[in-house]
């Protein structure tokens, strides 16, 4: 057995348990699932990626899982925690992704109407949220705001990439986003409206599969250095 497959069964068992919970409406029980996701992805990726990592991604793994524990504590500030630690997760993806990658996105004439689509779209659903009014969202309407721009920013960012370049790498940074997007939207929707499966099970599910498709984006990213250093 590679080093890697028990931890990336745990994570999909913690996966089927989660979306098992959310249906039962366990919340509780669907929290600590969720805890064990990124510990379970951690380890999938450190094993991946030959036991090597660096400050940066155990910086983000970190904050992820803090902003899970967050949820888990379920005390006043447990919102407010949770969403800066991913506030400073999507700050520090940005920065790998615009300052360290070095790679200037280069745009053809074909490329321009899909990422001003993509633009229009992203900033649709940013006003669209934020005018979602609630208890949360008018306490921390800074923050949301704040929250919600950067987000924003990681999106347009990874699906330009995607679409001036089409690569396996972009793809990841796509799916990533994406989950990423939906799953804070839909955080929203169940703050907002009356509660839903369906609304439910898209947050967490969607939730958990970015952190598989981050997990494969740093090893796809550590493998490229590895091998421009040969």
């Amino acid at each position: 057995m590679k080093a890697n497959r028990p931890s990336l069964i745990l994570y999909f068992t913690a996966l089927f348990f989660t979306i098992l919970f959310d249906i039962f409406q366990y919340d509780y029980l669907t929290i600590c699932m969720k805890s064990i996701v990124v510990p379970s992805i951690f380890f999938y990726f450190y094993s991946s990626n030959n036991f090597r990592i660096n400050k940066i991604q155990i910086l983000v793994f970190a904050l992820c899982f803090t902003g899970e524990v967050f949820h888990l504590m379920n005390v006043e500030i447990s919102d407010l925690g949770s969403m800066l630690c991913f506030l400073l997760v999507y700050l520090t993806l940005l920065k790998m992704i615009v300052i360290d990658e070095r790679r200037k996105i280069k745009f053809k004439k074909n490329d321009v109407l899909p990422i001003v689509l993509v633009v229009l779209l992203i900033v649709y659903l940013l006003f669209s949220v934020l005018s979602l009014q609630f208890d949360k969202m008018r306490d921390f309407h800074f923050f949301y705001g704040l929250y919600g721009i950067v987000l924003s920013a990681l999106g347009i960012i990874c699906y330009a990439k995607y679409i001036t370049r089409g690569t396996y790498l972009g793809l990841l940074l796509t799916l990533m986003v994406t989950c990423f997007i939906f799953s804070d939207i839909f955080f929203i929707f169940n703050e907002y409206f009356s509660y839903s499966l369906v609304l439910t099970l898209i947050r967490d599910v969607t939730q958990i599969l970015s952190y598989l498709f981050m997990a494969k984006y740093f090893i796809l990213c550590s493998k490229g250095k590895r091998s421009s250093k040969l």
